[in-house]
């Protein structure tokens, strides 16, 4: 009997961005469990150029939750993106999102195997940025939307204009 292999979803790369901006990074962080009671997840999505970061927070890490928080963090860049580089998560690696990026017009791209520094970009600023922020104790599911309102409110100022971009340096 033959087996049946499923199509390829992203493809496995290092992003080549040129020094153009649109070259996304992206990672979920878990905010801890607590007897029995899960965390929400911080979706961390950043620009490998100009090291634009946005933040959102999801109470799940499912298709209903995560599709629509990524369509309102994309459309909050100030220009076209080009890129969507995820490590080899199924939160990120599956159908759903890549068509949703498909329709954005929005290429996908994953690790490679054995190439953890694929992704560092978007790793450092999780602890750099997030834990600084957000600690690492348990704060539940049901936070999500306050976190949401402070990340897209005060918190996405304070990123864009405290961290150096280096493209206004030029």
């Amino acid at each position: 009997m033959k087996k049946i292999k499923g199509t390829a979803i992203g493809k496995r790369c290092k992003p080549e961005p040129g020094g153009k901006p649109g070259y996304l990074r992206v990672d979920a962080e878990h905010q801890g469990d607590r007897d029995g009671e899960k965390g929400f997840y911080h979706i961390n999505i950043i620009d490998e150029v100009v090291q634009w970061e946005v933040v959102g927070a999801v109470e799940k890490i499912t298709d209903e939750h995560l599709i629509p928080l990524l369509v309102k963090i994309i459309d909050s860049y100030p220009y076209r993106i080009m890129n969507f580089h995820a490590d080899n998560g199924s939160e990120f690696i599956n159908r759903k999102v890549a068509e949703m990026l498909n329709n954005l017009l929005i290429k996908l791209t994953k690790s490679r195997p054995r190439h953890t520094n694929d992704n560092a970009l978007v790793e450092t600023k999780n602890s750099k940025v997030l834990r600084k922020w957000m600690g690492y104790d348990h704060i539940g599911q049901k936070y999500d939307k306050g976190i949401n309102e402070f990340y897209f409110g005060c918190f996405m100022s304070f990123l864009i204009f405290t961290v150096p971009m280096p493209f206004l340096l030029k």
